[in-house]
């Protein structure tokens, strides 16, 4: 009985000394920040004006979205929140969590709530709940049961329902800049109770932020797996490029989901595309898909991709690029990637133009600053008599009534001399377009 009542117990939890196992945990654990000071990076969040600081300095915290990419403090953003506020704090992953597993944790949070005491769920990988997961979620955020954190490396867009969406702030977090990542892994070798009374020097701090790419647990892993190369006895222990190669041989292939080598390589695949180099676009293809990257965000890429860089030059790319991004849904790799190589391939080798694209760049510039002109009465719809004797669509000329079901007409502002916004290229589907256009506007379009 003694030894129970000397145990530290949390709330609904497993019970457990306060320092039992700390030797066991992982130094990017032990050295976790425990206050918004103690932060590296995201002082758009955190800083003296982001909305972070200020939520807590109020006392209070509403459900909010973390996107950002590995490493970058969602997780320790979540629990400092909790901490901060003095909220029970209960953690769930989307990969392993279910329905069941989400009752059982708002079951917990209104028994904390009968004893005074309000609950941050924090859901890991939210992306990765379907749509009946996220919906248990609703009520449970609406009637304050629980202010929900959703930690997620892909855009919530796409990834959390529109229901889930409207009832959360989403809050983007930055990878690491190397003066960050350097910052953090001084202070842990400071702060830290297995290194803080050793002397550790860095040789090569460079490689080491080269290899972290902006991930902030990554860094402090690299470190602890050099350090435990070195005698457990030795209290001056240097860091080089030689020990840390040596650690982190056996690694997987640099490419981080969230950090630079997943926007230098989708990057490197959209450029690829966009040369018209189907060959160099597999390569690049195939880097993302052994790094594990989404597949379905390469392929929500293609389909952009084939409206800004193929447009009307092949008006069957945007159809192609969305039928593979359905196939991905459907099918899931490893077959998946069958899918993206087709359509890779096909937008890669398609001819090219971006005259769609630039042509809404150059009126939607024009039209921000036009916005008091007024749709001139004959383009104005008139389904009372009251507005069509206003005049509202007087002097309208219905292009089917005319030879080629087209008849010149002026469909700008009255005030607004027509200009050409799109202009058609010269290659595939457009040479034509751009053939028609002449003929019916050859002032505006002359040969």
């Amino acid at each position: 009985m003694a030894d129970t009542q000397n145990m530290h117990a949390d709330l609904f939890g497993f019970s457990a000394s306060p320092n039992a196992g700390t030797s066991f945990q992982p130094l990017a654990e032990r050295v976790r920040p425990r206050t918004l000071d103690d932060m590296a990076g995201q002082e758009h969040l955190v800083g003296p004006a982001g909305p972070l600081r200020n939520y807590l300095a109020g006392d209070q915290m509403p459900s909010m979205i973390f996107w950002g990419p590995p490493g970058s403090g969602k997780t320790t953003l979540a629990e400092i929140c909790a901490s901060s506020l003095s909220y029970r704090f209960e953690q769930l992953s989307a990969i392993d969590a279910g329905v069941k597993d989400v009752r059982k944790a708002l079951e917990h949070a209104e028994q904390a709530r009968r004893t005074g005491r309000r609950t941050l769920l924090f859901i890991d990988e939210i992306h990765r709940f379907n749509k009946t997961q996220q919906d248990t979620l609703l009520h449970a955020i609406e009637q304050g049961l629980i202010v929900l954190i959703g930690a997620t490396t892909e855009n919530p867009s796409f990834e959390v329902n529109a229901a889930l969406l409207s009832r959360m702030q989403v809050y983007i977090l930055k990878p690491l800049q190397p003066e960050e990542i350097e910052a953090v892994i001084r202070r842990a070798l400071k702060e830290d109770p297995l290194f803080r009374d050793r002397s550790i020097a860095i040789a090569d701090l460079d490689f080491l932020l080269q290899y972290s790419a902006g991930d902030a647990r990554k860094a402090l892993n690299a470190v602890e797996a050099a350090l435990a190369l070195l005698p457990k006895e030795s209290n001056d222990l240097l860091l080089d490029r030689e020990l840390l190669s040596r650690a982190l041989q056996h690694s997987a292939p640099i490419y981080d989901k969230g950090g630079d080598s997943h926007y230098d390589i989708i990057s490197a695949l959209i450029k690829s595309m966009r040369g018209s180099d189907p060959d160099a676009a597999l390569f690049w293809l195939a880097r993302m898909l052994q790094g594990g990257e989404d597949p379905k965000f390469i392929a929500r890429r293609m389909v952009v991709f084939a409206s800004e860089d193929i447009g009307n030059a092949d008006p069957y790319a945007i159809t192609l690029a969305v039928s593979v991004f359905h196939a991905v849904e459907i099918i899931g790799l490893p077959e998946a990637r069958i899918n993206l190589a087709q359509g890779v391939t096909y937008l890669a080798s398609a001819p090219k133009s971006n005259a769609s694209y630039q042509g809404l760049n150059e009126a939607m510039s024009e039209a921000k600053s036009m916005q008091e002109l007024r749709v001139p009465l004959h383009l104005r719809n008139a389904p009372t008599k009251l507005m069509k004797t206003e005049g509202y669509g007087e002097g309208y000329h219905y292009p089917h009534s005319y030879p080629g079901n087209f008849i010149l007409q002026h469909y700008f502002p009255e005030s607004l001399a027509p200009r050409a916004y799109y202009r058609p290229g010269h290659e595939g589907r457009e040479k034509y377009i751009r053939e028609r256009l002449t003929l019916l506007w050859n002032k505006r379009y002359p040969s």
